[in-house]
């Protein structure tokens, strides 16, 4: 019966050589179809990808990105580099983009057409049921609306999932890198496509629920990510007088700002975060998200998130997905700012331990089914027939 098994490895040493040898050490003699390698943003990204390169067959494909935090069934680690060796019954096709910050739209769609060209089968051909994609970006360029437009611009029936590569966060944010098959490079996306008979799921997490009142964006800026008024009023002030606090409060990671009522897009019964970022000097909000004036959304209020994160886990991946042997996460690093001021990110990351065997990383805003949201756990999850 197909099946698709991730195994983890994982590595502390800095030295590419080195880290190459211990992730694949503890693979034993398993061989991965598949290599998805998430590295600190301190470690040389190409030079790490070019020493497991030159340790595996030719067969073997290998992607990854930088990170600000690398995840598998142990929880968040810190400065370390963690691989997970893909194996069974499917194949991949890989694709590579540049320039995001030029023509996103043009990168996405360039890195999918590689994609489907190494799987043989046409963007419009490839089948919702059987196909399914990944997409890595240099997540600080903040373009994966624009390079979603180029990725799904010939099959808007794919189901494509993923997250941005990060970095840490500062004064001034450096930029992240991605790699793939000897390829590494900043401002770039990868994409991957799956061609499997194996069950699997895209599935998301967020500790959100509806509280049942909307809001509408009815003046955007001239950066689309800046409103400048909801509901015919000025954004910041109106926003925080819905939810009972000051506007010096709303910004995201405060406890009863931005982060305790979000706001989301609703899609059928799904709702996808579309979290308020900061409050701007001209009393604007900015979020993650480009808008259209007129869009509506509805405040979302916070639940318990721990346990929220353990049942995704421990029901609805085993209820989505049939014997969950095989798990790839993409977790908000903001995610990791409200866990942070909740005093939650120790036993909010224990919960990985539910997972199925699966590597992740704190991404720069996620990607599911298509769109781009944040403040939620993203993942693609294989099993076993």
């Amino acid at each position: 019966m197909p099946s698709v098994k991730l195994t983890p490895s994982r590595s502390s040493d800095k030295d590419p050589a080195r880290a190459a040898e211990e992730l694949l050490s503890k693979l034993g003699s398993e061989t991965p179809k598949l290599a998805v390698v998430y590295a600190s943003h301190d470690r040389d990204l190409g030079a790490l990808t070019a020493a497991l390169r030159a340790r595996l067959p030719k067969e073997s494909r290998i992607i990854g990105g930088t990170t600000n935090g690398e995840i598998d069934n142990q929880g968040l680690h810190d400065g370390s580099v963690v691989l997970g060796s893909l194996t069974g019954d499917f194949e991949v096709g890989v694709g590579f983009g540049r320039g995001l910050t030029k023509d996103a739209m043009s990168a996405g769609a360039a890195a999918m057409q590689q994609a489907c060209e190494q799987l043989g089968v046409k963007p419009y051909d490839l089948n919702a049921r059987k196909h399914v994609g990944l997409v890595l970006d240099d997540g600080t360029r903040q373009m994966k609306e624009e390079l979603l437009l180029g990725v799904m611009e010939k099959n808007q029936q794919l189901v494509v999932v993923g997250g941005g590569a990060s970095s840490p966060y500062g004064a001034e944010k450096l930029p992240a890198f991605v790699a793939a098959d000897g390829e590494t490079d900043t401002d770039a996306v990868v994409t991957v496509v799956f061609s499997t008979d194996a069950p699997w799921g895209a599935l998301r997490s967020h500790w959100y629920h509806p509280t049942g009142r909307t809001i509408r964006i009815t003046k955007v800026g001239a950066q689309p990510t800046i409103v400048q008024e909801i509901d015919g009023k000025p954004a910041a002030a109106h926003y925080a007088e819905l939810i009972g606090v000051g506007v010096d409060d709303l910004e995201f990671g405060k406890p009863n700002g931005f982060s305790a009522i979000p706001a989301a897009l609703r899609v059928g019964r799904e709702y996808f975060l579309r979290a308020p970022w900061k409050v701007t000097p001209d009393g604007s909000i900015m979020f993650a998200n480009t808008f259209e004036e007129g869009q509506e959304l509805e405040l979302v209020k916070i639940g318990n998130a721990v346990e929220e994160t353990r049942k995704f886990f421990t029901e609805e991946v085993p209820r989505r997905v049939t014997n969950p042997t095989a798990g790839l996460f993409w977790n908000c690093s903001g995610r990791m700012w409200v866990a942070q001021s909740l005093g939650v990110v120790d036993p909010l990351m224990a919960t990985f331990a539910d997972a199925p065997p699966c590597v992740g990383l704190n991404a720069d805003f996620e990607i599911y089914c298509g769109f781009n949201i944040n403040t939620t756990l993203t993942s693609l999850v294989f099993g076993a027939a």
